[in-house]
């Protein structure tokens, strides 16, 4: 079987339900790592010290994720965005692994009083957990495109078609 370029950026999601969920999750998707990126652009020099990681690599882990949720808000090219988050994603569980944390945390309420508090007080203890839904998150995205309303499907799949002869 043969895979397209076309196929490969704008693959088609199985059913119209399906297509609706890859909106929500491309939506859900867009805000947080929108959010997660902005903050860390603006604050480059501290987070690239507090990773003891280049502020270039940094730099791009932060665009990625920024550029990468506007693109997956707007459905534009969404197995692209969503690679590029997921580098960024991988990245971070690479480092929460080496740094020891478990894939799931304790739940916070079942630590004993005191025997728990991070950089800002009580809180959820770390873990790599989150970091990996988001990886499994963009895998979706990636194979499935980002379905219902994005531009994929309303503009990109048809200017391939043509500039390809497809």
């Amino acid at each position: 079987m043969e895979i397209t370029v076309v196929e490969l950026l704008v693959p088609a999601a199985p059913s119209p339900l399906a297509q609706g969920a890859l909106l929500i999750l491309r939506l859900f998707m867009g805000v947080c790592f929108i959010r997660h990126g902005w903050p860390k652009l603006r604050n480059l020099q501290t987070w690239a010290q507090g990773l003891n990681t280049p502020a270039w690599l940094c730099f791009l882990s932060a665009g990625s994720m920024w550029a990468g949720g506007i693109a997956l808000l707007l459905g534009l090219l969404t197995p692209l965005a969503a690679l590029a988050i997921l580098v960024s994603m991988a990245y971070a569980m690479v480092l929460e692994i080496r740094s020891g944390f478990p894939f799931i945390a304790p739940d916070p309420y079942l630590i004993p009083e005191g025997d728990y508090a991070g950089p800002m007080g009580v809180g959820e203890p770390p873990s790599w957990e989150k970091a990996a839904m988001y990886v499994v998150m963009c895998l979706v995205l990636i194979f499935c495109g980002g379905g219902l309303l994005s531009l994929d499907n309303l503009l990109i799949a048809d200017l391939l078609r043509v500039a390809l002869g497809v």
